[in-house]
């Protein structure tokens, strides 16, 4: 069962990442280290193999 952009948005708030809004189904995240990040779909949409890898290496970013 692949994950669902809810849990993605979950991590990204547990990392430090903070919701900025966005239009429709955008979602813009930014990190207080600078690192900012889009999502696009719905809460309960699954994620694209894409956008689970670009939140890990985005995570990674604000750790060095």
């Amino acid at each position: 069962m692949p994950k669902k952009l809810r849990e993605l948005m979950k991590e990204l708030e547990k990392a430090g990442f903070v919701d900025r809004g966005g239009k429709g189904s955008h979602r813009n995240y930014m990190h207080s280290s600078g690192v900012i990040l889009t999502l696009s779909g719905h809460p309960g949409d699954d994620a694209k193999p894409y956008q689970i890898k670009l939140v890990k290496e985005k995570i990674k970013e604000t750790l060095t």
